[in-house]
């Protein structure tokens, strides 16, 4: 059985979390695509020339400890500006979706690039200041001593670059369903998401 849901949207807008949440429910593999660029940023940042380095990029560089960072999530945004690395990641992702027994892939452009064929597609959003809010939270339970101003400014500068490059902007599919989270628990937007994800099997089936 093959059945790719796909999950896309902003940072801190709490497409992650719905991901391994609707993955372990489902009982589908689950991508965090941002890892990849979040890799590829990490390897940059140590040297390495970045289409070479999401060339030969491998599953245990998605393990590595410092990929959450603030500063590993701005050398992915740069990272994946350029359609190089963006090509060298394509064909990585849509066999990880296509894999038997279902798969849930999170990212930026997973339904309108990656599996444009999806049969679940998830646009996930909420607030600039919910999701600095979010993000600041994190980072402080870490350490971190940004503030949730300078985290709203990031975001915000993230989102604008993610929005502008010319390969595969931010954007919902045309036939992405809407999820915004601002006012939602983490619970309510799961069921949410789980909710239309069995809906679309059950239609599958039919």
């Amino acid at each position: 059985m093959r059945f790719t849901v796909a999950i896309d949207g902003p940072a801190a807008a709490g497409k992650g979390t719905i991901s391994r949440a609707v993955a372990a429910h489902f009982r589908f593999a689950h991508l965090d695509t941002g890892l990849l660029y979040r890799a590829v940023g990490a390897r940059v940042a140590e040297g390495a020339e970045p289409v070479a380095a999401a060339r030969g990029l491998e599953m245990s560089d998605l393990e590595r400890g410092d990929l959450r960072s603030a500063e590993a999530g701005q050398a992915a945004s740069r990272v994946a500006a350029l359609p190089e690395v963006r090509a060298a990641l394509v064909e990585f992702q849509r066999r990880f979706a296509r894999r038997e027994g279902g798969a849930v892939l999170d990212g930026r452009d997973i339904g309108t690039v990656i599996c444009p064929e999806a049969e679940v597609k998830l646009f996930v959003t909420a607030s600039d200041e919910e999701r600095a809010r979010r993000r600041w939270l994190e980072l402080a339970a870490k350490g971190s001593g940004q503030s949730e101003a300078e985290i709203l400014q990031d975001l915000r500068e993230r989102d604008r670059r993610d929005r502008e490059r010319e390969a595969a902007p931010l954007r919902p599919a045309p036939d992405a369903l809407l999820l915004d989270t601002t006012k939602l628990t983490i619970d309510a937007a799961v069921n949410k998401a789980i909710e239309a994800i069995g809906l679309r099997q059950a239609q599958g089936r039919e």
